[in-house]
């Protein structure tokens, strides 16, 4: 494996599970930080902000800066404010896209008082069949569906549990229409850390566990790619894909 000049890994089954740090991969980027190598975490997580995902990096030794931080949520939120800006938002999700939606000054409301022009799905841990039921109706009154993103089942200490995707397919299935989708597999969080620290796409590599979203994100945008088998999606899976990651390895080693 050849050195980069940008590391950008996914989060969930890459640098952790759950709670649990994968040692691994928190030695590999202790290895960057001691080497001065340019580092970025790139994950479909929007239920936390920036800053509750830096505590949760220092919980497992992880020391860094926010702004190495790129979430679905910030992504989603630019992404509305630039196609629906004057735009009602119903919002499902924590406080990670609450706070990204209201930094980009977009409207939430509530179906029970305004008719929303677009309904956002994030990660949403207190979900209920009221929220999934507002959401169904909105979007068959015409309000556009978008979600953080596509995760269907996301890994934990305890096993796999059901992911955003799941729960904004469920929503279309019943409203009848195609969502769309913000985060990976979409290239757009490699695209912005590639426009604010002007990487050549060759000196970027793309690392996760999740090949329809990690994997083929770095496809998409053009970069190299680094399957580690630590998560969601085993390496025997992988390696019957049609478009291969650069690498498969077991986990992440120093080299």
């Amino acid at each position: 494996m050849r050195k980069y000049k940008a590391y950008c890994f996914d989060l969930d089954g890459t640098v952790y599970r759950g709670k649990k740090g994968i040692d691994s991969a928190i030695r590999f980027i202790h290895h960057l930080q001691k080497e001065q190598l340019e580092y970025f975490f790139v994950t479909n997580n929007s239920s936390k902000t920036p800053e509750q995902l830096q505590q949760v990096l220092a919980d497992m030794g992880i020391d860094t800066p926010t702004n190495r931080i790129y979430s679905s949520a910030l992504t989603t939120a630019k992404y509305i404010a630039q196609n629906f800006k004057d735009a009602d938002v119903f919002m499902i999700g924590s406080d990670g896209i609450r706070t990204a939606l209201e930094s980009e000054g977009l409207n939430l409301v509530d179906t029970d008082d305004a008719r929303p022009n677009v309904v956002v799905m994030g990660m949403d841990r207190t979900n209920d069949y009221m929220k999934l039921v507002k959401a169904s109706l909105a979007v068959q009154a015409g309000a556009k569906l978008v979600g953080t993103n596509e995760d269907i089942r996301f890994p934990s200490e305890l096993g796999f549990l059901p992911g955003n995707g799941s729960f904004v397919h469920l929503v279309a299935n019943v409203a009848q229409v195609e969502p769309t989708f913000v985060g990976k597999p979409s290239p757009v969080m490699l695209e912005i850390i590639q426009q604010e620290y002007g990487f050549e796409k060759e000196d970027m590599v793309m690392i996760g566990d999740n090949y329809d979203t990690d994997i083929l994100c770095g496809i998409r945008f053009g970069c190299d790619t680094i399957h580690v088998n630590t998560g969601v999606v085993s390496t025997e899976l992988v390696l019957q894909k049609e478009l291969q990651p650069t690498y498969c390895i077991e986990e992440l080693e120093i080299l």
